[in-house]
């Protein structure tokens, strides 16, 4: 049989990138283009679904308004057979969901998700017989995090228990009824897959211990966003998709006298052009919708007095960042917390001198929203060493280039913070872990070792993630619900033209030379 496998789409219908107003070669309905489905076809999906465009976002606003919902169109134009919930997926609340579900021709699977109402008829597995006969036992399951990044009310009527022994009990009943078992598990590898170094201490991914405690032969992994060709681990096939629906997995399985025999690939998402204008114009009814979107992204909303030209990773992370600076004004504006963090997408920001909602979006992606964190100077100085390891220091060549714990396996410029209200300094000549130099207020002001001071930061990272425990397990003062892009949005219409801000200052040596 064959097996098609997405996951981590976040709102991606059309080919199309809604922040550069341009083409993409992404998205679902290109992914449907290239699925030639038969009945010895399966086609799944890993979650992530709702979160992630401005189609998305107008849409979840707008859905009284609809007798149709855009992602699920794409499934259905995929043929998706059975899918699974992502932990964005929780973002916007049970009647979000609950709209998506009912949407879907698909069978929803999750062994660890409970509906407390039980109107998403969630199964915890299926069992599919295929043509010839095998029998093909499906389960599922979502991170656990779900229960450490989620705002409560976002998870009232749901349980979301722990995903590994939710999925080795429903293994149990699979393995001896079926002959081949399927997990579908939102979450990835907490391992480096080429050389077995442990990627985080938290259970956040947990398909490397998945593979070898339970035994299922295939493991449909996503949450990470890292292209996973295929990958055997004790008798585990698993593979991954990136994001965006850039790229899907096509498995190729056959049950033969010596067992499975199991190849992949990833397959982008370059669209077959007659059957892709087949499928824009079956859904040409969803045309009027994303002339709205269209027209809401161009709407005017402020100015800057100066264009911020788009910001590079690294010269940004050693002289610090104009669009950080930005959300970091907001968060300290909204909240009057003594202290800011933020941190910036991985691709390069900017923001020209006239503001449309599309630029906002464009540089504040997530629905985000921000928590204030009681913390002494210490756990400001622990955070700040995470920050300060995004630097690697050549001594012999003098050269500084970005470390790869931040680039592999997966590109993470998003964990390097920017800080506002303080004056700080990093000498990346020393060792990691000792490489904070000077903390101090932006007014000088020496902090005060055992007070208690109050950091805004988004609710992401709030949470720890990202390998800030020091902030996660620091005491919450208080949380808010408005998301981030509406603050952005306020604060900008508030003060334009919006002048240049200044409220950090960092410096970067290596040794007494300022990089």
């Amino acid at each position: 049989m064959k097996i098609i496998f997405t996951s981590d789409t976040h709102g991606n219908l059309y080919p199309y990138s809604y922040a550069l107003n341009k083409p993409e070669q992404i998205g679902l309905f290109s992914v449907a283009s290239l699925i030639e489905k038969d009945g010895d076809t399966l086609v799944m999906d890993g979650g992530d679904s709702l979160q992630g465009t401005p189609l998305m976002s107008y849409y979840l606003e707008h859905k009284n308004e609809y007798d149709f919902h855009p992602m699920a169109e794409g499934f259905k134009a995929m043929g998706l057979d059975y899918y699974t919930l992502g932990n964005h997926d929780f973002n916007f609340g049970y009647d979000a969901i609950a709209d998506y579900v009912s949407a879907m021709e698909a069978v929803l699977i999750s062994a660890n998700v409970e509906d407390k109402t039980g109107g998403l008829d969630i199964k915890k597995h299926v069992i599919k017989t295929m043509p010839d006969g095998t029998r093909v036992g499906i389960t599922a399951a979502v991170t656990g995090y779900v229960n450490v990044w989620e705002q409560k009310s976002n998870l009232e009527n749901f349980i979301v228990s722990d995903p590994v022994e939710a999925l080795k009990q429903q293994y149990n009943e699979l393995k001896d009824n079926c002959d081949i078992t399927i997990a579908i598990y939102h979450g990835g590898f907490e391992e480096n897959l080429t050389t077995g170094v442990l990627l985080s201490e938290t259970a956040e991914n947990q398909a490397c211990k998945i593979s070898r405690e339970l035994g299922f032969d295939i493991l449909l992994t996503g949450h990470q966003h890292i292209a996973v060709e295929g990958v055997e681990i004790e008798g585990t096939y698993g593979v991954q998709p990136p994001a965006k629906a850039a790229k899907f997995c096509e498995l190729n399985v056959n049950l033969t006298d010596k067992g499975l025999d199991i190849s992949s690939k990833l397959i982008d998402a370059k669209a077959k052009e007659e059957k892709f204008n087949k499928i824009l114009n079956d859904h040409a009814f969803m045309n009027e919708l994303s002339q709205k979107v269209e027209k809401w992204l161009d709407r005017p909303i402020g100015s800057l007095e100066k264009e911020i030209a788009p910001e590079g990773k690294l010269d940004a992370a050693l002289h610090g960042s104009k669009v950080a600076a930005i959300f970091n004004q907001v968060q300290l504006n909204y909240t009057g917390a003594d202290f800011s963090c933020t941190s910036l997408s991985n691709d390069p920001l900017g923001l020209k001198k006239d503001i449309t909602v599309r630029d906002v979006l464009g540089i504040y992606q997530f629905a985000n929203t921000v928590e204030v964190k009681e913390v002494t100077r210490e756990t400001i100085k622990t955070a700040l060493e995470r920050c300060a390891e995004y630097f690697d220091y050549n001594e012999e060549t003098k050269e500084v280039k970005v470390a790869d714990c931040f680039l592999a396996p997966k590109i993470e410029h998003y964990n390097y913070d920017y800080y506002g209200n303080l004056d700080y300094v990093f000498d990346i000549s020393r060792p990691v872990g000792d490489r904070v130099v000077r903390l101090r207020k932006l007014d000088g002001t020496e902090l005060e070792d055992g007070k208690i001071y109050t950091l805004v930061t988004s609710n992401y990272r709030a949470t720890g993630t990202g390998g800030y425990d020091c902030i996660g397990k620091s005491k919450v003062h208080k949380s808010y619900s408005d998301e981030m892009p509406d603050l952005l949005i306020s604060f900008i219409r508030k003060n334009t033209p919006v002048k240049e801000i200044t409220n950090s200052k960092l410096s970067v040596y290596a040794g007494e030379k300022l990089l």
